[in-house]
């Protein structure tokens, strides 16, 4: 499973994180997806790859700014992994 970061511009409600939560829960077969206008980011978990330039416009789309895109291992946490 792999782990997207995306740091974006321009939420400022918890609306904001829903309209981002939509847009690529709509673009891309997500197994999950949260987003947090405080933190300014999303993190999405998908089991395959996610293209970069695909999600910058999906989330484009919706009028806030992709600042960058992490991607890494999903790493459980917790007591019982």
């Amino acid at each position: 499973m792999v782990q997207i970061t995306v740091k974006i511009d321009g939420m400022m409600c918890g609306m904001c994180e829903a309209h981002i939560n939509d847009a690529v829960r709509r673009a891309f077969p997500v197994k999950k997806v949260t987003s947090s206008h405080r933190k300014g980011e999303a993190v999405i978990l998908t089991e395959a790859d996610i293209d970069e330039t695909a999600l910058r416009n999906a989330i484009g789309a919706t009028g806030y700014r992709v600042l960058s895109v992490v991607r890494g291992p999903y790493e459980k946490k917790g007591l019982f992994r």
